[in-house]
């Protein structure tokens, strides 16, 4: 066995092996991080079990992909990650390529396998109840591209373990998938929604994920233990919600297999036979776990709504589950994301509204809340949650040039409109033959004050002023 000792700011893998003199001695190995540590310790167990010689027999992709799994997988993976991977590589790796031996795989022998999964059934998703409706007849370039990330992380452990002597998906071409624009409500079409809600749970959901930027799975795992909505919070504008887990479904044979990976709950199971189990889980980034300030209106939402649910704790007595959870059903068990969506797509029915999905709310919170603060994309990611900035920009850059055009006019106006400049000569930014003096008075200095508050602009200014110099 091997075992991790922090020293410092790194981690220390500890193990016995064999030396070339056959005595057994002890190795140390250092890692920057725990997660890498981890990994290598899962990786040295696993061939003390199995044998020191199991990972250099790997002769074709399958037995690549079963020690993958087996080693790399099952330290490194969520649960969802860990069954998704798994359907990927049951459904549409194994069965086309698993049999090539791994020295047979080139970028050539990849692109054309691409293109062959293009020409593929899709496989549909099994749920516990009933097979979903199959939105394509065939693998999808998205799909091909997940298989792609698979076999590309699962190729590179292979050259790490000196099976391959290069990664071949590095140099493969990928299909590149449709990039469809988000279908988004905006703020009249939302508040219209909110006006013909008829069912409070789902509006509570809706005004959630748009003025706090929630996932769904946030808002169902969502427990009174991480609201604050004391009437001095609230008078004072800082009640807020902790978002640090989610609400879930995932596979039992995942949950078995790492072991409640990152689980802090199994609900109970409402039928042996099903494959999969409702669990409150850790959020799947570090960077998900974050406090968002609630609007007041929002917090005195909640605070009728928790009124009623402790009326309803009472009303119903010993047959109410109380899990602490915000948004439950009338007996306090968790209410699926399959059941809000039902909701939301019965209330776009009924109502004639945009069609879009409940995701889309917090698309809309994000690009709302990057046009009221002129841009803050540090602001919107500590509400949103992405893991760094460029998720931001890259998924809403739309918005960031709406605020650039904004920029140009405003520039426009306060230093050029009317101005008649004649490029080379005198000073830049003076009207032809007019004095200095007399220049600078035709600024509008509310409209100069509005420009320098916004910090984008002043870096903007800043640059402009030292090309000048």
């Amino acid at each position: 066995m091997a075992s991790i000792v922090q020293r410092g700011n790194s981690y220390n893998v500890v193990y016995l092996y064999d030396a070339e003199d056959g005595k057994r001695k002890q190795k140390w190995e250092s890692f920057k991080t725990l997660t890498d540590a981890k990994r290598r310790k899962s990786e040295v167990e696993y061939r003390q079990q199995m044998g020191n010689m199991v990972i250099p027999n790997c002769k074709t992709v399958e037995d690549l992909m079963r020690e993958y799994v087996a080693i790399y997988g099952k330290s490194t993976w969520s649960l969802s990650m860990y069954s998704s991977t798994n359907a990927l590589m049951d459904h549409y790796i194994l069965p086309l390529i698993g049999s090539m031996k791994l020295s047979d795989i080139t970028a050539r022998v990849l692109e054309k396998y691409y293109m062959q999964l293009l020409q593929t059934p899709a496989v549909r998703k099994v749920t516990d109840r009933k097979y979903t409706k199959k939105k394509t007849e065939y693998v999808t370039a998205g799909t091909v591209k997940r298989v792609h990330n698979v076999l590309r992380s699962a190729f590179h452990q292979a050259v790490k373990w000196e099976l391959m002597e290069k990664n071949p998906a590095i140099y493969a071409t990928v299909p590149k998938p449709e990039v469809h624009e988000r279908e988004i409500w905006d703020a009249e079409t939302l508040f219209h929604a909110l006006e013909v809600c008829e069912d409070e749970r789902l509006k509570l959901a809706i005004n959630l994920a748009f003025a706090c930027s929630m996932r769904v799975g946030e808002i169902l795992g969502l427990t009174w233990d991480c609201v604050d909505i004391s009437p001095e919070s609230i008078r004072a504008g800082k009640a807020f919600v902790y978002i640090n887990k989610e609400l879930q479904r995932v596979s039992k044979t995942a949950l078995s297999v790492l072991d409640k990976k990152d689980v802090l709950r199994v609900f109970p199971d409402t039928s042996e036979a099903n494959k999969t189990i409702l669990v409150l889980k850790k959020p799947k980034t570090a960077t998900s776990t974050r406090k968002v300030f609630l609007p007041k209106t929002v917090a005195e939402m909640l605070v009728q709504w928790k009124l009623s649910q402790d009326f309803t704790k009472e009303a119903v007595g010993g047959e109410y589950n109380d899990y602490d959870l915000v948004v439950a059903s009338a007996f306090g068990t968790p209410v699926e994301n399959s059941r809000i969506t039902a909701l939301f797509k019965e209330l776009i029915e009924t109502n004639g509204l945009p069609k879009v999905v409940f995701h889309s709310l917090r698309h809309s919170s994000i690009t709302y809340k990057l046009k009221l603060n002129g841009g803050d994309i540090k602001a919107v990611q500590g509400d949103s949650g992405h893991a760094v900035a460029s998720m931001v920009t890259d998924q809403y850059s739309h918005i960031l040039d709406d605020d650039r055009r904004t920029n140009a006019a405003l520039i426009e106006e306060a230093f050029y409109r009317g101005k008649n400049l004649v490029p080379g000569e005198g000073n830049a930014g003076q009207e032809k033959g007019a004095p200095a003096e007399q220049q600078q008075s035709t600024l509008d200095p509310e409209l100069l004050a509005k420009i320098l508050s916004n910090p984008e602009m002043a870096a903007l200014i800043n640059a402009l002023a030292k090309s000048l110099n």
